[in-house]
This record gives C-alpha cells, structure tokens and sequence, in this order.
C-alpha cells in the first residue's frame, strides 16, 4: 500500500501522529460496536423494551452532534492534541463506567457522554493529520486513517464474542478503558501541528472561534450547506444499508438472517476497500471526479440491490453498495481541512460531520416509514436520486476545480 511505502519519508511526528489518529479511530469504533454486541443481552438482564434499549442509539448520536459543536471550536481555540487526547479519555471512560450501571436511564447518561467525545474526535484528528502533512496529497492519508475504524469493529467482534458469554455485558464495556493509554501516549508524545502553532504566534493570542465563520460569505456559506448534503446522504445511505439489507434478503430470497450472514461480511469488505481506494483516486484526479464516480456509481448499485432476485447477484451489489456508498468517506476530512482556514478548520470538520450524521442517522426510521408505503424498488430510486442531487449540489462548489493537485 502507498502510504505504508511513503512513510519512510514521513517524519517521527508525521508517523507518530498518523498512528495515533488511525489508532484513535479504531478504538473510538471499537467503543461504539461494544454497545451493538451488548444490546440483546442488556434488554434480557435490565428487563427493557427493544424500543428502550433502541433509545441508547440516538441518545448516543445526540452526544456526537453536541460533541462535535462543541470540541471543534475547543480544539480551533486551545489546540488540536489536547482536545483530541480529552475527546478520547472522555468516551473511553464513559463506556468503562458502563460496567457499573444498574439501570437503563444511568445506561442512557453514559452513552450521551460517550457521544460526546466520540463526536468531537473526529474533527481534531483530521485536522492534526492535515496539518502535520501540508504538502502532501492527503486524500489516500486521511482515508486510510479513516479505514482504520473498520479494524475496530473487528476487535469489538472479537473481544465480545469471548467476554460476553463467560462474564456478562457489564464486563465487556470494562474493555472500553483501553483508549485512555492512548490518550496518555498522546498527551505526553504528540506535538501540536506547526500551522497552528504558527497561527497562535500570527495573531498574538488564542484565535477567536465562532460558527458564524462558516457562514461569513454567501460562498463560503454555501460551501458549508452543499458539504453538509454529501455529507447526509453518505450517512443515509450507509445506515439504511446496513439495518435494512438483511430484511430486504429475507423479503427478495426469503431466506433466515442466519443464513445470510455473507451480506454483512461482503458489504465491510467492500467499506472498507472503498474507504481505502477513494484516496488515492482522489489524489489522482481530483476530489470533484471522485466525489462524482463514487456518488454516481453508489445511486447504481443501491438500485442493483432492489433488482437483484438471486444470492449472488445481491451479493455482488451489497459489496459495491458498500464500496461506493460508504467509501468517500474519508474524503470528507481532506477536503474540509483544505477548504477552510486553520483557525476554523476542526470547527468545520466538526460541525459538518456531526449535522451530516445526525441527520443521515435518521435514514433508517425513513426507510421503515416508506416500507410500509412503497415497493422496495421506489425506495432504492428515492435513495439513488439522493445521491444525484449529492453531485449537481458539489459541482457547484468552484474551489474544488483548484483542489486536483491534493493541496491548496
């Protein structure tokens, strides 16, 4: 892979930080999956409804987008290492203190607080991995940072698949602790990026940070709608996917979950090698071509999916559903550290991912809605004109023209 080739040129900081961040990703999902696992065993211990247990989901992304408002101004203002080390040990003791919960509403709290800080991570850690490689095609980087989230959720496999039946839920979110070694790490090892460093000294005094820079001109203001769309629709598409394409395997194949566990593991390969590639074909010909494919490309292979009456063909969709859909991204990260100046730029990449997922969270319940109304065919032509409108939206942001060399 390029960027394992091209690190013998990166510096010990430039390594130090890619490493953490790709780490920080990692364990930040890792955290997340933990509450996937757990659920059905929290709804038989704690006596709850589904419904209840459900809950903890979007109380969870409620923390993430007030997370993400909230620590990207604190890391454009106080530094991006500090707020992403605070951004870690935050999450990563509200989901070991899980262990100590009795009850569904102390369940509730610590997951908000975990959403806190999974939310404002990601905003620091593109922005440090931006700033530390200026000059540098930083499309495949971030990507595969990005990518490294998925490793994460294979660990939360793993551990809980050994933890849960021999000591309980309780003792499964113990493990969520392990982050706060990294914090530790970086707190003590890494250093804040010479921009903003470089910034700090320009201006005398700490930036002052507001939301309103996003908005300051009627360009920039649209900039930050349109990347908010792509933004949305990538998170609609991505969590429709994933909570419906088992029903609709059952509904077109009429086959048991049980036996059709092969569209989950061929849809995170695809993610996961679409995450990846998306990098580099951004390097290579510049973020408006690849946006385009990809949104383009995924408006089809949603639509594959609706059509497709056999294993294999469903298969074969699911896997490039996964890899168009989910994997541009890491893109976003690239294009927001580059679009926007360093005094706002974790503010933006926190504000435009936290709205975007917020809202494309909802993708599932509008799914289930139009279910019940519609043919599985018109809701994936629904879903395919939402990446359409994607597109026609980013070709109009002109300073994406000038972006084709990687940098600004």
């Amino acid at each position: 892979m390029d960027v394992i080739n091209e690190s013998k040129h990166f510096s010990f900081d430039q390594k130090k930080t890619l490493a953490s961040t790709t780490v920080g990703f990692a364990l930040e999902n890792m955290d997340s999956m933990f509450l996937s696992f757990a659920l059905s065993s929290m709804i038989l211990s704690l006596h709850i409804s589904p419904a209840a247990a459900g809950l903890t989901s979007t109380i969870t992304n409620l923390g993430k987008l007030f997370g993400g408002l909230l620590f990207g101004i604190l890391a454009d203002r106080f530094g991006r290492v500090k707020i992403f080390s605070h951004t870690i040990f935050l999450f990563a003791l509200a989901t070991g203190l899980l262990f100590f919960a009795h009850n569904i509403y102390e369940i509730y709290l610590l997951r908000f607080l975990a959403g806190v800080g999974s939310g404002g991570e990601f905003g620091a850690g593109v922005s440090l991995i931006s700033e530390h490689f200026q000059g540098f095609k930083v499309g495949k980087i971030i990507s595969f940072s990005a990518a490294g989230g998925q490793m994460g959720g294979i660990m939360a496999a793993i551990i809980a698949s050994i933890v849960l039946p021999m000591f309980g839920w309780n003792t499964l979110f113990l493990f969520g602790l392990i982050p706060v070694a990294l914090a530790y790490f970086i707190r003590r090892h890494l250093k804040e990026s010479p921009v903003y460093e470089a910034e700090v000294q320009k201006n005398h005094k700490l930036p002052h940070v507001s939301f309103s820079e996003l908005f300051k001109t009627p360009q920039l203001a649209w900039q930050t709608i349109v990347i908010t769309i792509m933004v949305i629709v990538e998170n609609a598409g991505y969590y429709g996917l994933m909570i419906w394409l088992p029903t609709i395997m059952q509904k077109q194949l009429h086959v048991s979950i049980s036996k059709s566990s092969l569209w989950m593991i061929a849809t995170i390969v695809g993610i996961s090698l679409g995450m990846i590639s998306f990098g580099y074909i951004m390097d290579k010909i510049g973020p408006r071509v690849a946006f385009a494919f990809f949104m383009l490309s995924a408006a089809v292979a949603i639509y594959g999916i609706a059509i497709s009456h056999s294993a294999m063909t469903l298969l074969v969709f699911s896997a490039l559903a996964g890899f168009f859909a989910a994997g541009f991204y890491g893109g976003f990260g690239a294009i927001i550290s580059r679009l926007y100046p360093t005094n706002i730029r974790t503010t933006a990449n926190n504000m435009i991912m936290a709205i975007g997922k917020s809202v494309g969270g909802f993708s599932p319940v509008l799914m289930g809605l139009l279910m019940a109304k519609f043919s599985l065919i018109e809701i994936m032509v629904f879903m395919s004109l939402m990446y359409l409108i994607a597109v026609v939206s980013m070709l109009t942001l002109k300073k994406l023209r000038n972006f084709n060399h990687g940098y600004m």
